[in-house]
């Protein structure tokens, strides 16, 4: 396996990825994400001024996972955090380290650049995903609070 920077020739197995973190949070049916999030979402991967970056996992010529994560400012550190937003593996490959190398992709990507902190949430129910978590990384204790305005 191979965690390399997401290509645009990339788009047609990205795709399923991305439709299955969704569905794993429940953006399905009327909660869907609009078709035009998507392709921002795509588009801002490559644009150079965008600070959304994403990684993928590759095995055999087919994508296994994929994360997504940005940089931005603090105000509790002088340097940037970067806040590893979508991490998702095949469901049929999951306990193979997808998710711990993507992790650690991200974990050098902001080394590379000087950044000094990562972080990401979950949801509370994601117990698979938080065994992993509990590995490489510490639990902040920090709730999440959130409002559509």
């Amino acid at each position: 396996m191979t965690v390399r920077p997401l290509a645009r020739a990339d788009h047609d197995q990205w795709l399923p990825l991305w439709a299955g973190y969704n569905e794993f949070y429940g953006r399905v049916g009327p909660t869907a994400l609009a078709p035009e999030i998507t392709a921002a979402t795509w588009g801002r991967f490559f644009d150079a001024y965008e600070p959304l970056h994403a990684l993928v996992a590759e095995h055999q010529g087919r994508l296994v996972g994929l994360t997504h994560y940005l940089f931005h400012r603090s105000t509790t550190m002088i340097g940037p955090v970067c806040y590893l937003q979508d991490l998702f593996t095949d469901a049929t490959l999951r306990g193979k380290g997808i998710g711990r190398a993507l992790i650690e992709a991200v974990y050098a990507d902001a080394r590379r650049l000087g950044v000094t902190r990562v972080y990401w949430q979950t949801h509370e129910t994601n117990a698979t995903a938080m065994r992993l978590y509990n590995e490489v990384a510490q639990r902040s204790g920090f709730l999440v609070y959130r409002k559509e305005v």
